[in-house]
């Protein structure tokens, strides 16, 4: 990506798809190199910036942590990284979601199982919350 010289925050937000708030706190937490700022004072931001930005913004549709997105951010700007690092940080990642995963299908199968077993009526017992107040 190139050809957008410096932008406002406004306008990096708006290319990378990241809010300005969220931009800001990207900045704030080191994710982003310290920009360059106008006379006046106001942020610019170049193509190295978004495009981080977009990395960061990609790597939290996928689930990532800061901590995690933090040190991907660093691997890869890091030309000297060893892959396995990034490879590690991603199996980390994927094990969490596949636990994530399982938790939420167990969940589903019991919900759904009490659902069933409720009678939905005017009666007052109710195997639901019979369950939720083991």
């Amino acid at each position: 990506m190139s050809g957008f010289g410096t932008v406002s925050i406004g306008e990096a937000a708006r290319l990378s798809g990241v809010s300005a708030r969220m931009v800001r706190h990207y900045e704030g937490l080191g994710l982003l190199p310290p920009v360059a700022r106008t006379d006046s004072g106001y942020r610019q931001y170049g193509d190295a910036d978004i495009h981080t930005l977009r990395f960061i913004k990609r790597s939290r549709d996928l689930g990532f942590s800061m901590e995690e997105i933090a040190e991907l951010v660093g691997l890869w700007h890091n030309r000297r990284r060893a892959s396995a690092s990034v490879k590690r940080i991603a199996q980390r990642h994927l094990g969490e979601l596949e636990q994530r995963i399982a938790d939420m299908q167990s969940m589903r199968s019991t919900l759904a199982h009490l659902v069933h077993c409720c009678h939905g009526d005017a009666r007052p017992d109710c195997p639901i919350l019979d369950d939720l107040a083991k």
